[in-house]
């Protein structure tokens, strides 16, 4: 199966030069299904990728959280015995390594191994100065919240005077 050629739209985009990288290196990367995987959204800002890694244990499997990619690693330290008398071997322990390319400003909050399967937590945290924020308009054609508040006073003012009268 050929790539795709993404030059024509490199040469009329900017900035967007680690899409197309990550598109390119997807595209080429082989096509490995083990460990398999499963990626859940939990809410709009968090997340959990679950890894089925039998035979495993915590010390074999090695989590490295970088900018924008989380590498799972796992290594047996102990070859089973192939001294038996197997009639089939089916379970997997070889070694892998799978890497996930993370959006900006997820970080990795958890990690836990029970019963086979490895459940990474993830939460995006986008910081103050990136959220986005409302711009109050300024100029004479709006009346300032002062002007209100005067405006009110004056309306209560005539109530009263003309509950008086």
């Amino acid at each position: 199966m050929r790539g795709l050629d993404f030059t024509p739209y490199r040469r009329s985009t900017v900035g967007f030069d680690r899409l197309f990288d990550f598109l390119e290196s997807a595209s080429r990367a082989e096509q490995d299904n083990y460990p398999p995987f499963d990626i859940e959204k939990l809410s709009d800002d968090s997340y959990r990728i679950t890894l089925a890694v039998a035979g495993f244990k915590r010390d074999e499997i090695d989590i490295v959280a970088q900018q924008n990619m989380l590498v799972i690693t796992g290594r047996k330290s102990d070859q089973r015995s192939r001294d038996g008398n197997f009639l089939h071997v089916g379970i997997a322990t070889r070694a892998f390594e799978r890497r996930f390319e993370l959006a900006d400003f997820v970080r990795v909050t958890d990690a836990s191994l029970a019963d086979g399967l490895l459940a990474i937590e993830l939460v995006r945290e986008i910081p103050e100065a990136m959220k986005p924020r409302k711009i109050e308009i300024g100029g004479d054609a709006t009346p300032t919240i002062e002007a209100e508040a005067s405006e009110t006073e004056r309306s209560e003012a005539r109530a009263e005077e003309s509950q008086a009268a």
